[in-house]
């Protein structure tokens, strides 16, 4: 059992490490400010669709870090546990 619980917790964090790669090659794209006429507007554009998929990214980031700590400390608290009792 112990062993499911570690493949499906690398899984998971193998998961999360892509996203948050992703992530950083979107934020390397996004401008803070943008100063813009109409000759550049498609610019403004870009930067909403950046936005949106930051703003999707960002719940599915907090769900697979929450899930991969609590897999690990749970991981962690069994074999401590069964080491402790043996």
């Amino acid at each position: 059992m112990m062993e499911a619980m570690l493949i499906l917790w690398g899984g998971l964090t193998l998961v999360l490490v892509v996203l948050l790669i992703y992530r950083g090659t979107l934020t390397m794209h996004e401008d803070d400010q943008l100063f813009l006429d109409s000759a550049e507007a498609h610019m403004q554009k870009e930067q909403q669709d950046i936005m949106n998929r930051m703003d999707r990214l960002t719940p599915w980031v907090r769900i697979l870090g929450t899930c991969s700590v609590v897999l690990i400390v749970l991981i962690g608290g069994i074999f401590f546990y069964t080491n402790l009792t043996r």
